[in-house]
C-alpha cells in the first residue's frame, strides 16, 4: 500500500470525526418555547452548550436578548427569581404519572417533557446570582473570576 493511501486513511476518519464535532459544538442555541408560572421560568432548548462554563457564558451573552423576547426574568418583590433551561428532547410527551414535568399552558395530551435539566439560574436576596451545572454550583465574584462549590 502506498503512503499516500495510508495517509488517507489514518486522516480521513480523522478529519470526519472532527468535523461532526465542530458542527455539533457551533450549532446555534435554539430556543423551543418559554414557559412562566409567576418567578419561576422553564426554557425549554436544544443545542445548548456541553460544559457549564459555555452553559453559564450563553447565559451572560444572551441575558439581554431573553429578558427583550421573553420577558424573563421576572424576579419577585424581593428581586429573586429561577430560570430552568430543560432539554426539548423529543419534544412535547403525554404524561406518563410520574416524573414527566407538564405544562398547563400547552395543549393536552401532550404537555410534558422529560425532566433533563442543563441549567439553573438562580437570583436570591441573600446568596445572589447563582448558576447550577453538571459539576456544581458557581457564583460569579467582583473579579469576573468564578467561584464553584461541588454538590455534596
Amino acid at each position: 500500500m502506498s503512503k499516500m493511501k495510508i495517509m488517507i486513511l489514518i486522516f480521513f476518519p480523522f478529519f470526519a470525526i472532527l468535523t461532526y464535532y465542530f458542527s455539533i459544538i457551533l450549532r446555534p442555541v435554539e430556543i423551543i418555547a418559554v414557559h412562566n408560572d409567576y418567578d419561576f421560568h422553564s426554557v425549554l432548548v436544544k443545542n445548548f452548550p456541553f460544559s457549564d462554563k459555555n452553559k453559564i457564558k450563553w447565559w451572560i451573552n444572551n441575558q439581554y436578548f431573553l429578558k427583550q423576547q421573553y420577558g424573563i426574568p421576572r424576579p419577585d418583590k424581593e428581586g429573586s427569581f429561577t430560570i430552568i433551561f430543560w432539554n426539548f428532547g423529543e419534544g412535547y410527551k403525554e404524561t406518563d404519572g410520574y416524573d414527566r414535568l407538564c405544562f398547563n399552558d400547552v395543549d393536552l395530551p401532550k404537555n410534558c417533557i422529560d425532566k433533563d435539566s442543563l441549567l439553573f439560574v438562580k437570583k436570591e436576596k441573600y446568596t445572589g446570582l447563582e448558576f447550577w451545572g453538571d459539576n456544581g454550583i458557581y457564583r460569579i465574584k467582583e473579579n469576573g473570576k468564578y467561584e464553584m462549590r461541588k454538590y455534596h
